[in-house]
């Protein structure tokens, strides 16, 4: 078993009636966020929820702001953009972009929980050009190239193909 995970302090400001950030059981990965208004999402439709939270994130790590899997499974709300980024030197109030993927409108309330926030650290990488990149097993296969679902289509990608070659699009003169 290993011992209690490492702990990051992060400096918090709450604005407007913001809800302290929480974790609802010991180790969680994902710290609450909850919404300072109410607001309604029809089937569809976005909305930029508020939080009231600011936070500053330490150097070296990084916000990400998640779905909540409980609003997923039972409403088909998920965050469009997820997950969000919260970058060490953004200073502003935490919005959630919500979406309503599924059939009927879905209400949420002041205080609903609505979003999760991970502090994660993180490696940034210096990009260096070089003129080819090293072989690997995988090469350019992607977007479902592995199987997955790839029993629900007919086609089976020829020799030779990235098994993306579907995945094509137009010069927007073309389509013009």
């Amino acid at each position: 078993m290993s011992g209690p995970s490492p702990t990051v302090v992060v400096p918090l400001h709450l604005r407007d009636g913001g809800v302290r950030p929480e974790y609802a059981k010991p180790g969680d990965a994902g710290a609450d966020l909850a919404s300072i208004e109410d607001l309604v999402l029809r089937p569809g439709e976005r909305a930029l929820a508020r939080t009231g939270v600011a936070v500053a994130v330490p150097p070296g790590h990084v916000g990400l702001v998640n779905p909540r899997s409980g609003l997923a499974a039972r409403h088909g709300v998920g965050i469009v953009n997820a997950p969000g980024t919260i970058d060490s030197g953004y200073r502003g109030e935490i919005l959630v972009n919500l979406v309503n993927l599924g059939s009927e409108d879905v209400a949420i309330r002041r205080g609903d929980r609505i979003a999760q926030l991970l502090i994660v650290p993180v490696v940034q990488a210096e990009f260096l050009p070089v003129d080819s990149l090293p072989d690997s097993d995988r090469g350019e296969t992607g977007h479902g190239s592995s199987g997955g679902f790839a029993a629900a289509s007919n086609a089976a990608p020829s020799a030779g193909s990235t098994g993306t070659d579907h995945l094509r699009t137009r010069d927007r003169r073309e389509a013009d």
